[in-house]
């Protein structure tokens, strides 16, 4: 075990007005981006867009408190030879690691997943740790319908979430643990009433999953979706609607030990993000710090303004600058719509 606490890394992680950079899309993933922006899925160019992400020395510095990375990014280094750890923890952010293996098939249940990857897990934590990584991922994906999730497919995941928390805080890492009920899965036209219902029982199960494994609350970030309707849903809410369904889960179910409750996007445009976060944070008093964790909702914008070209890394950071800013100032309830283009 580190001598680092890992209740001090999660503290550190949901500082006021910081979230976390999810950069830790595979190799697939990043190749359906950078098809949209008709960049070539080489890693030289997965490179030079991780690094153009990292010197955005404004938002990085002010802005990120962690960094979630794909493996290979975890070990790549800048243009000019230095790792990217080294420029993430320059910035003031923590290093992270995703370390899940995506989500399978689950046997037996028809349109449901089951996220793969504990086979191996600690001896690869204990190369991440000696990596610099000081914090790890793993998202559990929840189907949502009439008549999804199942019981048995709610337990499976929430149980390998607990497991995949307890070997993290072994080796000295502080697990995000991620259950995502799905906005944007088809058919997608769940109400917020049923993302309301799902939700509530996921972290219910979550949570005593994690009592049953001994994993120590004080050392863990939450990163649950926001409760919302599905994104083909006729009525979409309004973001003050969107806090009171979310924040009656999160009283209902997470213990105020943890420190920390990092939201996902899940889809949602990088304003609604921003929006529904600001909802929660300015108008209601909760234990925990409720921050984000950001994926598509914080780089869209750069990634569409850089587009592969060298001469456009300026105007991309910029962009990248501006969805930090407008976040933090979600995380501490101050943001308000008329600042997006102010």
């Amino acid at each position: 075990m580190s001598a680092e606490r890992i209740e001090d890394i999660a503290k550190a992680m949901v500082m006021p007005g910081q979230g976390i950079l999810a950069a830790d899309e595979s190799t697939g993933t990043i190749k359906k981006r950078f098809d949209s922006i008709n960049v070539e899925n080489t890693e030289e160019n997965r490179r030079d867009y991780r690094e153009m992400l990292f010197r955005a020395g404004i938002a990085m510095n002010e802005r990120i408190s962690g960094v979630i990375m794909f493996e290979e990014t975890l070990y790549q280094k800048a243009a000019d030879g230095t790792p990217f750890v080294d420029l993430i923890r320059a910035a003031g952010a923590v290093p992270g690691i995703k370390v899940d293996k995506g989500a399978q098939a689950l046997a037996g249940r028809s349109g449901e997943t089951i996220t793969e990857g504990l086979d191996g897990l600690r001896d690869r934590l204990k190369a991440y740790h000696e990596a610099g990584a000081r914090f790890a991922k793993w998202r559990a994906v929840i189907s949502i319908n009439d008549i999804l999730p199942t019981t048995g497919a709610i337990k499976a995941n929430t149980h390998a979430l607990a497991r995949y928390a307890a070997l993290c805080q072994e080796a000295g890492i502080v697990p995000i643990v991620e259950p995502e009920v799905q906005m944007d899965a088809d058919p997608a036209d769940h109400t917020i009433e049923r993302c309301h219902e799902v939700t509530d029982e996921v972290l219910r199960v979550l949570f005593n999953e994690l009592h049953e494994q001994n994993v120590k609350l004080e050392g863990i970030i939450l990163k649950p979706n926001m409760v919302i309707a599905g994104s083909k849903c006729s009525k979409q809410n309004t973001p003050d609607e969107v806090a009171a369904h979310t924040v009656a889960v999160l009283k209902r179910n997470v213990p105020s030990a943890v420190p920390g409750i990092a939201f996902l996007s899940g889809g949602q445009s990088d304003v609604e993000a921003t929006a529904n976060l600001a909802a929660m944070n300015a108008n209601y008093d909760l234990p925990w710090s409720l921050t984000y964790s950001y994926g598509r909702a914080l780089q869209a914008a750069a990634l569409n303004a850089w587009r592969g070209k060298a001469e456009q890394v300026a105007a991309a950071q910029e962009a990248f600058t501006h969805r930090a800013k407008m976040n933090g100032l979600a995380a501490k309830g101050e943001w308000n719509e008329a600042m997006e283009n102010a």
